[in-house]
């Protein structure tokens, strides 16, 4: 007797469709709340404020003692953590668990790339040129208020996009923000970070070690022979996974990158076309009354499961994750600014919070806006969907929330010097504030709720 079970659907996208495929899985309450895609957006503003709160309370010292309480990994005789090496609650978050999101951003870029909007070249070189807008503009409006001595040191603080709390603003739209401008700014904020991180290697990396950078290329060479060798054992890959991540941690070059080669790496074409998955399935449908009914549902999920690329699969399953607990941690272990004491008074007067600020807030959207303007009108690039004036100004503006990267540099240009770190914190927070208001007004009015803005001009 035929099993009159549905079979499953074929997996759908998250983040970028909009699909949370957690709120497929639980109870009808909690699946309305993921399937908002907001929720993410909430949930990180909701960590930033607790962290803000605690930190200017009576018991911010335990905010502080939290965050920096020691940590020691020892493997065999690698001693990580030890000697030589500080490493903290705060650090493990921010080098080891945000990992994990910037490889699911990773798994998206990929897929944008294999079979989405960024397949076509013209399509890719709009963001990334845009990147490079956004990145020279605030880092020579840091240098008008800052043109030498210490203070010129933190000329890379401005040029970073934070991606967790940019597109955490843009959720906040829910689906007035359409897919493509989705994309636009993911696609640029990879570009951004990654070009930032670079800058960090290159120009404030003082103790950059060569043998773990080799060891690094070295397993980041390992796994593409697995994949070219289409060995998909995948305890192998999160082993060479791990070592990654550590060889570019003790490298000296932000951890983070790892997660975002891992997540280009990552195999982002199926078996077989989802087409070809639907077929398979009507087939199955039709003869199925034949089959023994838990042959059925096995061989509908080998065949769901051909039909989606290795990156789908493992995007679907850590993109919850991700969004609802990493980086609401990542936000509440950053975001707890101390602003007592004579801070903020001193900031308003620092050439280096005003640097640091006019070059996200200003530096940013006019970086952004400009560049993007330009290309738009060269033949290698290729206008998004629903992107006009007003929603590439939000865009813009909302790329100029900076905090992980920002504030990394900030502890490596002014390790020295507590009262330039402060100004320059101080200026993060108010720009990532100003900015992602900026952003928020300027997208509500250049978009429409279900509606594609297609025919808006730049001309």
């Amino acid at each position: 007797m035929a099993d009159n079970t549905p079979l499953p659907d074929l997996p759908n996208w998250t983040w970028l469709g909009g699909d949370s495929g957690l709120a497929r899985r639980v109870g009808k309450p909690v699946r309305n709340f993921l399937n908002i895609e907001a929720a993410g957006g909430i949930l990180l503003l909701i960590a930033t404020a607790f962290a803000l709160i605690w930190a200017n309370s009576p018991w911010s010292g335990s905010y502080e003692n939290l965050w920096n309480t020691d940590f020691e990994l020892i493997i065999g005789s690698y001693h990580m953590g030890g000697s030589g090496h500080h490493l903290t609650l705060s650090k493990l978050v921010n080098d080891a668990l945000m990992v994990i999101f910037f490889f699911v951003v990773g798994l998206e870029i990929k897929r944008e790339l294999v079979s989405g909007h960024l397949k076509d070249p013209k399509a890719a070189a709009l963001p990334a040129i845009a990147a490079i807008g956004g990145m020279v503009f605030p880092a020579l409006i840091f240098f008008a208020f800052n043109p030498s001595g210490d203070p010129a040191s933190g000329w890379g603080i401005p040029m970073a996009t934070d991606i967790a709390f940019a597109v955490g603003v843009v959720s906040l739209l829910g689906d007035r923000v359409g897919r493509p401008l989705k994309v636009f700014l993911l696609s640029l904020a990879i570009v951004d970070d990654i070009g930032a991180i670079l800058v960090i290697a290159i120009f404030y990396t003082s103790s950059l070690s060569i043998s773990w950078s080799i060891a690094a290329i070295g397993i980041l060479a390992a796994i593409l022979i697995l994949k070219f060798l289409k060995i998909w054992y995948i305890p192998i890959y999160i082993l060479l996974g791990f070592a990654f991540w550590l060889a570019t941690f003790e490298s000296g070059i932000h951890a983070t990158i790892a997660g975002v080669l891992l997540g280009l790496i990552t195999p982002a074409k199926p078996q077989q076309s989802k087409e070809e998955g639907i077929k398979a399935l009507e087939w199955l449908r039709e003869k199925g009354e034949n089959i023994y009914p838990v042959d059925v549902r096995i061989t509908a999920m080998e065949i769901n499961e051909s039909s989606s690329s290795v990156a789908e699969r493992i995007g679907t399953a850590l993109h919850p994750i991700s969004s609802f607990i990493i980086i609401p941690i990542f936000a509440f272990a950053n975001a707890g600014v101390a602003l007592g004491g004579g801070v903020l008074g001193d900031a308003a007067g620092s050439a280096i919070t005003w640097g640091v600020a006019l070059g996200l807030v200003i530096g940013k959207t006019l970086g952004i806006f400009l560049m993007t303007w330009i290309a738009i009108r060269m033949p290698f690039t290729t206008r998004p969907k629903e992107l006009n004036n007003m929603s590439l100004l939000g865009l813009s503006a909302a790329a100029g929330i900076g905090f992980t990267v920002a504030l990394f540099i900030t502890n490596l240009a002014y390790e020295d010097n507590l009262l330039f770190a402060d100004e320059s914190k101080i200026g993060i927070l108010f720009a990532s504030l100003v900015a992602g208001v900026i952003g928020i007004i300027f997208l509500h009015f250049g978009t429409k709720k279900h509606r594609t803005v297609e025919h808006e001009s730049y001309r």
